[in-house]
């Protein structure tokens, strides 16, 4: 007697259409793909870097030779280059420079990687000596490296110019700079004998109306905020401030409630009441 068995539907894991590539072909193909966004940028990098025109899918123009914005607006499908922009936004937020440099420096890598795999060195070994390479590096860097000045205001102002070349300020660097390199001073402190700056401390605000020529630093604290009454002071010099870990208001019950005021009287009293609940809680 013959067994029946019932035919089941495959079960789909990926896309239909997906395509799987395995062991040299794979490589190639992401090491390709990472090379070509890094040569892209390349020739943006540098003093004589020139700039991008990117035409988003709504038709938005950026033109910009910065790297972390080039990559920012990258709309990457490929995972190898999805990898490289999320190395560029790492160092963006870690350091705040250096994007195009570590972009073109991974496709040079990747480039010497691809000329030691077709001599069949295994990826492991050649991985393992681009560490031994990183770890002279930093130790070159460490002994050709010089300490800053906190009083040596020429360097630092070297120092933050520098860091505008590729930015489309670049016209007002040594204004900005000038700003930047005085924020920074404002915030420094001593931890452990070292000097450490916390640039969450600074602000950051845009206002629009004006120009970037008019940058202004503001020593004290902005509260971007409408002001409740017109008549309400826009500047005050030695505020005192209260830090409240609550908010300044009467909680409102957990079940629905009315209030039926029947004579002018009880309005006046119902108000009087609740001013006196916010005064002594501020009390």
């Amino acid at each position: 007697m013959s067994e029946r068995r019932a035919v089941r539907a495959p079960v789909l894991i990926l896309k239909e259409g997906t395509t799987r590539q395995r062991g040299r072909e794979a490589q190639r193909q992401n090491m390709l793909a990472a090379r070509i966004v890094a040569e892209m940028l390349k020739s943006t990098l540098g003093p004589r870097g020139m700039d991008k025109m990117l035409v988003d899918s709504i038709g938005d123009i950026t033109i910009t030779n910065d790297g972390a914005t080039i990559m920012d607006e990258i709309e990457a499908e490929h995972p190898a280059v999805k990898l490289l922009v999320n190395v560029a936004k790492t160092q963006d937020k870690e350091v705040g420079d250096g994007t195009t440099s570590v972009v073109v420096l991974t496709g040079a890598l990747l480039k010497k990687a691809e000329e030691l795999l077709d001599k069949d060195i295994h990826p492991s070994v050649i991985c393992s000596g681009f560490r031994k390479a990183e770890a002279k590096a930093q130790e070159v860097l460490q002994r050709i490296a010089k300490p800053v000045d906190l009083n040596d205001r020429a360097t630092l102002m070297n120092i933050a110019s520098t860091a505008m070349r590729s930015k489309s300020v670049e016209y007002l660097r040594d204004y900005l700079a000038s700003i930047a390199v005085d924020a920074v001073l404002k915030i420094v402190e001593d931890r452990d004998g070292k000097k450490y700056a916390d640039i969450d401390n600074i602000q950051v605000i845009k206002k629009p109306g004006k120009s970037v020529a008019e940058t202004q630093l503001i020593n004290g604290l902005i509260i971007d905020k409408e002001v409740v009454h017109p008549g309400m002071p826009k500047r005050i010099e030695n505020a005192k401030i209260a830090l409240l870990n609550c908010p300044l208001e009467i909680e409102k019950t957990e079940f629905s409630a009315e209030i039926r005021i029947r004579d002018p009287s009880q309005m006046k009293a119902f108000l009087d009441e609740e001013a006196r609940m916010l005064k002594s809680m501020v009390d």
